[in-house]
């Protein structure tokens, strides 16, 4: 019984958005992106994609969504605003937790970025433009992972400050402001 309403709330939910779909104007990006897409699959293969295009995207957006963030610091009237008042930022420590920072992504997120290859092609993750999900799964999907990946942030972040592996392993992201 409850497993029948709750496929029949999705169901209500996928048509309620289709619906409204059937409403909004054609994306007048859709065609750039598509042919973009498409190039990128004629001219790399999928290792290339998963491990190389992720890489990529995860750098320039990490770095971009950064900039506010970094700018702001060293605004007069955001001080304010500043958790720790009593640690001002330098130019050293900003150049020591940027190079710090690299040498994370670099030497430990991107060799976990290189089985992203191989989990799209154990779970059988389409690559072509036509098996895509439509934008509001992508966007359940992406909101989804948010919360998992907070979630999983927090809790972790919360065993790091353990007593016997904190002075061992975390302390250092305690150095920077």
């Amino acid at each position: 019984m409850a497993m029948n309403d709750s496929v029949n709330i999705l169901n209500s939910a996928y048509l309620a958005v289709e619906y409204i779909d059937s409403f909004l104007p054609d994306n007048p990006l859709q065609q750039p992106f598509k042919n973009a897409w498409n190039y990128m699959l004629d001219n790399y293969t999928k290792f290339q994609i998963a491990t190389w295009g992720s890489l990529i995207v995860h750098e320039v957006s990490y770095f971009l969504l950064c900039v506010p963030g970094f700018v702001f610091q060293f605004i007069p009237y955001m001080q304010k605003y500043k958790i720790q008042q009593d640690k001002p930022e330098t130019w050293e420590k900003q150049w020591k937790c940027f190079k710090t920072l690299l040498f994370n992504h670099f030497f430990i997120q991107l060799p976990l970025i290189c089985g992203t290859y191989y989990f799209t092609e154990y779970f059988n993750i389409p690559y072509e433009w036509e098996l895509m999900p439509r934008w509001y799964v992508l966007v359940a999907q992406c909101f989804g992972c948010a919360v998992i990946e907070d979630a999983w942030h927090y809790f972790l972040h919360r065993l790091l400050h353990h007593k016997r592996i904190y002075k061992y392993i975390h302390k250092v992201h305690h150095e920077f402001v």
